[in-house]
């Protein structure tokens, strides 16, 4: 039923035209966006969902999107195919615009970014060295490092730099010097995995271009995980130059969990890279049900799907991608950083270290808190909960993740009940 869709995003459409340029006024966003989430906007009534970086609010015409996939499995059994097969396409399209991708096929569905990971692991023939950074999120560190205990690949990980204790600025939280990443780029190494912003901090790792051409100039591959930057800040992974690049739609895309991606650039499909991590949604005709020896893949990045797919995640991510393509990652960039702005100085205000709001920071701020056993930041954000503030932590950072529909009153109730929080601790 195309109808719902061209209704979804045409609400999307008016609501981002109504708002003026940003950052954008509370008051206009009420009228006009805050609509389109009433079903999120009941459920946290009285609260402040500060935890956007986490996982994004879904639109109310998400949960339409979905039944839209499961009408077509009621109406047609096997010929509900033909639909979620072309909401497939219509979604690596969606994706391949906001990446920047030259071509729609470049972008793979996937379940996880650590999904995208093991394909891309798996295409070398021989185990791959590989260095990575200590800031990846765990999906990735975990893969990395188990492959790495079992034989299955060389991995040399750089470690971040550590906090300066007392201090104020970007030296108060564990720090990836890119420099030092660069060096580790040598003759021999085969892949390089780094993220555009950091998980646990918000760091905005300085120098991808420049290390994306050390890679190839000692013939390695980079992957760059864009999961905190794609939907909140402009990216363009074809002029990075990257070979690969993961992401999905829990956090700044809304389109919740299951609805991820790998990015290969166009250059490796075109030289034939192939995957040991595929299936029979790979197969040049799937359909027909031959097994010629050896197999024969799809044309591009169709040859680096996987067995039966989960249909309805392109549904489900649908909505939130309307929505960004609507608002646009530059509108969007500016207004995060104008919301973390002023979240920073109110916390400021009262007395404590924040970071956020500043171009070499990501979409959400952080409150460094001493790494210690009894985890402070993990029990100020449980504290902060039972005011009905929902923010969240990792490590030593507590994390405040606002977006465009979180008030100045919200972000002012916010840095107070925080600096309550920290006073009452401290007594």
């Amino acid at each position: 039923m195309p109808d719902r869709h061209d209704a979804a995003a045409n609400a999307c459409t008016r609501a981002a035209a109504s708002l003026g340029p940003p950052p954008w006024d509370d008051e206009r966003v009420r009228e006009s966006v805050a609509p389109l989430f009433s079903r999120h906007r009941t459920a946290f009534d009285g609260a402040s969902y500060l935890a956007n970086h986490s996982l994004g609010r879904p639109l109310d015409a998400t949960a339409n999107d979905v039944t839209e996939g499961l009408d077509a499995w009621y109406a047609s059994m096997g010929g509900a195919w033909d639909a979620w097969e072309r909401e497939e396409r219509a979604h690596r399209a969606r994706i391949a615009r906001l990446l920047g991708a030259a071509r729609d096929d470049a972008v793979v569905p996937k379940t996880s970014a650590g999904a995208g990971l093991r394909a891309v692991l798996s295409s070398f023939d021989a185990p791959p060295r590989v260095v990575a950074t200590g800031g990846e999120f765990d999906s990735l560190d975990l893969i990395l490092r188990e492959w790495a205990r079992r034989g299955a690949l060389a991995l040399q990980s750089i470690p971040l730099r550590p906090p300066q204790p007392g201090a104020r600025d970007a030296r108060a939280l564990p720090h990836l010097d890119s420099a030092d990443l660069l060096a580790a780029i040598a003759p021999g190494i085969d892949l390089v995995v780094v993220s555009e912003v950091l998980f646990q901090t918000g760091q905005r790792v300085d120098g991808l271009p420049d290390i994306v051409a050390r890679a190839h100039a000692v013939s390695a591959k980079v992957l760059v995980d864009v999961y905190h930057s794609l939907g909140a800040m402009p990216v363009d992974i074809a002029a990075l130059d990257a070979d690969f690049a993961v992401g999905g739609g829990y956090k700044y895309l809304r389109g919740g969990p299951g609805a991820c991606f790998l990015y290969i650039a166009p250059r490796w499909l075109d030289a034939g890279l192939r995957t040991l991590d595929t299936g029979w949604f790979a197969k040049r005709a799937r359909f027909d049900y031959q097994r010629p020896d050896p197999p024969q893949f799809a044309h591009g990045g169709d040859g680096w799907l996987e067995s039966t797919p989960p249909v309805l995640a392109p549904f489900q991510a649908r909505a939130g991608l309307a929505l960004v393509q609507a608002l646009g990652p530059a509108a969007i960039r500016i207004d995060s950083r104008a919301r973390q702005a002023r979240l920073v100085e109110a916390i400021r205000q009262h007395g404590l270290t924040a970071l956020g709001g500043s171009d070499d920071r990501g979409a959400f701020v952080v409150v460094p808190f001493p790494d210690a056993p009894a985890q402070p930041a993990s029990r100020a954000a449980a504290a902060l909960a039972r005011q009905g503030i929902v923010s969240d932590a990792r490590g030593p950072c507590l994390r405040f993740g606002p977006d465009l529909m979180t008030t100045a009153g919200e972000i002012a109730r916010a840095a107070y009940a925080l600096a309550a929080v920290v006073k009452g601790a401290a007594r």
